[in-house]
């Protein structure tokens, strides 16, 4: 099977639901834009020095497939993203906010190159969930998506800490 279709050549994209929609669309903007944090991660989770922040990142990236699939279904296509899998993100975030000081003062990212490709995809998810937003105001989109994108943006942050005990801080 070749890797290419020509479908997409006239400036259009296949959704999961199967209608064309165009290429620059909001939704196609969102899920590219989830696609783009998910590469951000990756590149993080190459990084990290924590086992326990790589496979955590590993889980998020996992759970981003059916975030973008849920993305790229219109209609009253199946959720895939659920409460059940928010309320898992608030207990990692709430695990490792225990191990970590009260933040007092802003945290500027660089002293370790793992916690700023951390705090890079934490802005990335920023992007993603103000574009998923965007769209919501405009189409159905499965409200779990938008608690999700806000909780990955916190637990980004958590992560960002945890990795990069010792940071610059002003």
């Amino acid at each position: 099977m070749k890797i290419y279709t020509k479908t997409g050549d006239k400036g259009t994209t296949g959704l999961f639901t199967g209608q064309r929609v165009s290429k620059d669309s909001l939704r196609v903007e969102a899920y590219g834009t989830v696609d783009e944090m998910d590469a951000a991660l990756g590149v993080a989770r190459s990084l990290c020095q924590s086992k326990d922040v790589a496979a955590t990142i590993y889980e998020i990236q996992k759970l981003l497939w059916s975030l973008m699939a849920d993305l790229a279904s219109v209609g009253e296509a199946p959720n895939r993203i659920t409460a059940e899998q928010v309320g898992r993100v608030e207990q990692i975030i709430d695990a490792y906010d225990t191990q970590l000081p009260p933040l007092k003062q802003f945290v500027i990212a660089g002293d370790n190159r793992a916690a700023a490709a951390i705090n890079l995809a934490r802005t990335v998810t920023r992007r993603a969930e103000r574009l998923v937003w965007s769209l919501a105001r405009e189409e159905l989109v499965n409200e779990q998506v938008l608690v999700l994108l806000n909780r990955l943006s916190d637990l980004c942050f958590i992560l960002f800490r945890v990795e990069g005990e010792g940071h610059a801080a002003v």
